[in-house]
């Protein structure tokens, strides 16, 4: 799977712009992302461990998910 990262001005109608991104061809969702918000962090997070529990990544499994609870 492959991401697109698409920052926006703190004005942006962040919903529009998730409907217009779903109507594309070969999009399956849109999740809007707060990196302000701790909780997106923690978020992507699992969603990387989910990768690297299947390619048995385990040492960074392990620092990665230490470094965002520690992160300040």
């Amino acid at each position: 799977m492959k991401y697109l990262k698409i920052n926006t001005a703190p004005n942006a109608d962040l919903e529009a712009l998730k409907n217009a991104i779903l109507q594309m061809k070969g999009v399956d969702s849109v999740e809007i992302i707060d990196d302000e918000n701790p909780e997106s962090e923690l978020k992507k997070a699992f969603a990387k461990t989910k990768e690297q529990f299947k390619k048995g990544d385990y040492e960074t499994l392990v620092n990665d998910i230490f470094d965002i609870l520690t992160k300040k």
